[in-house]
C-alpha cells in the first residue's frame, strides 16, 4: 500500500514556536523532525512501502517521486523551500494525478497531510472550495473522495484548542468524511515542541505501520514472519452486529491443495510472506532495499540456519501446491508462490472470504483430508479425474427460466421482443402478454419502476403509429397493456402484486379469435 506525504510549504509553516532552552524553532521544523521519525521507522520495519513527497502551497511539487529510499526522502525534507499561500485543493489533484500515474485506480494508498491547520485565505483556500461544493460542473469538482481506496491521515502541528479558536476543526473534519472517512486527525497535546510532535507521530506510526509479526505454524514446523501489508480487519455484512475480524498472529496451515483444484479464486486481499530471519540477514548485506523479494536463492544466502518458511516457499514453487492456512475461526486463506520475474519469486497469502466454505467447489474447508484417508485415490491412478468441485448434495434445478439483465443489450433485447409482438397484435397476443408479463415480474423483483414506466410510453407510442390497416383490437390491447403496466409502476399492491399476471383485454373483435387466449 504506497504512502503519498502531502507537506505543507506555505508561509504560515514558518511561524516560530519557542522552545525552553534552545534557538528559536519554527512549525515546519517540528513537521520535519516528526516526518523523519516516520521515514526512520519505515526504513527499519515497513522497507517495503513505496513512500513519495510531495510539498504545496499555491502550487504542488513532486519532490520524490515513489521510492523505498528514505535516505533520499529525509534529504528532500531537509532542501523544502518556504513558498506562498495555502491552496489544499490543487494539492490533492496532484495526489490524484500520481497515484493515477504510478499505481492505477485499484491500489489503495495511505495520504499523510503534514499541516499547521492554516488553510488559507480567499479563494483556493480549503474554506473557499468546501463552501462551493455543490455550485461546480463536473469539469471542477472537489478531488475528494479519490478514484481509488485511501486513508487520509492529518497530522496538524497545532494543538486542539488552537484550530478549535476558527474553523479549521470543522474543515479538516469535513475533509476527512469527504475522502471517505477512513484514516484520522491527530492535533499536538500540551505545548508545540519536539517531544509533542513525537508523540503525536508516534500514535500514527502505532496505527498505520506498525508490522504485523506472527508465527506460521505446520504440524512441530514453525517459523517467525512478517506480513506486508498489514492485514486489515474484515467486517461481516451478513451479521445483526457486526464485529471487525482480525487475522490471528498463529497461521496454522492445515493442508495442501493442486493450483489446479483452486484455480483463481475470490480473495480480500494479497500480502507477501518474509521470514524474519531473512530480514535480518538483508540488514547485514543480504539484498537492497529495492529487492526485498524472496526467492530460493536470496533465502539460502541469509539462512545459515535451516528456516521453514524458506523450506515452504521453495516446495510450493517447485510442486505447483498451494497451502490451505487457517486465519482465525471459520477463516481462511491460502500460500503461494508467485514469480516477479524468471529468477525472482515471492512468498504471497491471499485472504478469502471468511466462512467455513470460502471456495464453493471445494466444499467446507474442515471436511477436506489427505488422500490416504479415502477408499481410493479420488484423483484416479494415473490422475486423470479431480474430486472437484465437489457436487451439492441436493440436486438444483434450472428449469427455471429467470430473467437477469448483466448488460444493457440484455434488457434491450426483452423490450425489443415485446415490440415486436405488439406490431403483430391480435394474431401474437399471447406471446406479447407472455413477453410482456416477464419482463414485469423481473421490474418488480429488482424494484426497477422506471422500465415499467418507460415501457408503458413505448407502448403508447406503438399505438398512436399504427397503421390503418390494423386490426381494431391491436389498438385495444396496447392501450390496456400500457395501462397496467403504469399501474404497476406506482408500486401500489393492488397493481403491483408481483404474483399478478396482466391478462388480454376481452374485446367484441377478440371474442372468438385464436389470439385471445388468455394466460
Amino acid at each position: 500500500m504506497p504512502t503519498v506525504v502531502l507537506m505543507d510549504a506555505s508561509l504560515s509553516m514558518t511561524r516560530p514556536v519557542s522552545l525552553e532552552g534552545s534557538e528559536e524553532f519554527q512549525r515546519k521544523n517540528l513537521a520535519v523532525h516528526g516526518l523523519t521519525m516516520l521515514f526512520e521507522h519505515m526504513a527499519m520495519n515497513y522497507r517495503l512501502e513505496f513512500t513519495a513527497l510531495v510539498a504545496f502551497s499555491s502550487l504542488w511539487e513532486l519532490m520524490v517521486p515513489f521510492t523505498r529510499d528514505y535516505n533520499a526522502l529525509q534529504e528532500a525534507l531537509s532542501n523544502l523551500e518556504d513558498f506562498d499561500k495555502t491552496c489544499l485543493e490543487l494539492a490533492l489533484q496532484g495526489v490524484s494525478t500520481i497515484m493515477q500515474q504510478e499505481w492505477g485506480s485499484a491500489c489503495p494508498c495511505q495520504l499523510v497531510l503534514v499541516t499547521d491547520g492554516a488553510l488559507g485565505i480567499g479563494r483556493g483556500s480549503l474554506r473557499h472550495s468546501l463552501a462551493t461544493l455543490k455550485q461546480r460542473g463536473e469539469d471542477k469538482k472537489f478531488p475528494l473522495p479519490f478514484p481509488f481506496p485511501c486513508k487520509l491521515y492529518i497530522m496538524c502541528i497545532s494543538n486542539a484548542e488552537e484550530l478549535q479558536t476558527t474553523d479549521a476543526m470543522d474543515n479538516l473534519e469535513q475533509l476527512l468524511i469527504l475522502s471517505g472517512g477512513e484514516g484520522q486527525i491527530f492535533t499536538m497535546e500540551g505545548p508545540l515542541c519536539l517531544k509533542s510532535v513525537q508523540a503525536m507521530f508516534g500514535k500514527l506510526i502505532e496505527q498505520a505501520y506498525m508490522p504485523f509479526h506472527a508465527v506460521l505454524r505446520c504440524g512441530h514446523l514453525t517459523s517467525d514472519v512478517q506480513v506486508f501489508p498489514r492485514p486489515e480487519p474484515v467486517m461481516i455484512d451478513e451479521e445483526v452486529d457486526p464485529v471487525p475480524k482480525h487475522v490471528l498472529t498463529e497461521l496454522e496451515i492445515v493442508g495442501f491443495i493442486e493450483i489446479a483444484d483452486i484455480a483463481s479464486p475470490p480473495v480480500l486481499s494479497r500480502h507477501l510472506v518474509l521470514p524474519i530471519a531473512v530480514n535480518k540477514a538483508d540488514e547485514v548485506g543480504a539484498g537492497t532495499t529495492d529487492e526485498m523479494e524472496e526467492d530460493t536463492s536470496t533465502n539460502q544466502m541469509a539462512g545459515k540456519s535451516p528456516n521453514f518458511c524458506v523450506l515452504l516457499h521453495g516446495s510450493l514453487k517447485v510442486e505447483g501446491m498451494v497451502a490451505l492456512v487457517q486465519l482465525g475461526p471459520d477463516w481462511y486463506g491460502m500460500l503461494y508462490s508467485q514469480a516477479d520475474s524468471k529468477k525472482k519469486s515471492n512468498l504471497m497469502m491471499s485472504l478469502f472470504e471468511p466462512g467455513p466454505e470460502p471456495l464453493p467447489w471445494l466444499g467446507k474447508v474442515s471436511q477436506l483430508g489427505p488422500i490416504s484417508d479415502a477408499p481410493e485415490n479420488p484423483y484416479g491412478e494415473d490422475d486423470s479425474k479431480s474430486p472437484f468441485p465437489v457436487q451439492p448434495k441436493s440436486k438444483r434445478s434450472y428449469a427455471q427460466n429467470v430473467t437477469v439483465w448483466i448488460k444493457a443489450s440484455g434488457l434491450q433485447t426483452d423490450v425489443q421482443k415485446i415490440l415486436r409482438n405488439a406490431r403483430k397484435l391480435p394474431e401474437k397476443t399471447q406471446t406479447f402478454y407472455k413477453e410482456l408479463n416477464r419482463l414485469r415480474k423481473a421490474a418488480l423483483a429488482f424494484g426497477f419502476w422506471e422500465l415499467l414506466k418507460g415501457v408503458a410510453e413505448l407502448l403508447e407510442r406503438e399505438c398512436t403509429l399504427l397503421p390503418d390497416s390494423a386490426h381494431p383490437d391491436a389498438a385495444f390491447q396496447l392501450s390496456h397493456a400500457a395501462q397496467q403496466l403504469k399501474l404497476a409502476s406506482t408500486g401500489d399492491s393492488q397493481y403491483a402484486a408481483f404474483e399478478h399476471n396482466i391478462t388480454p383485454m376481452l374485446t367484441d373483435f377478440s371474442g372468438g379469435g385464436g389470439g385471445s387466449d388468455r394466460l
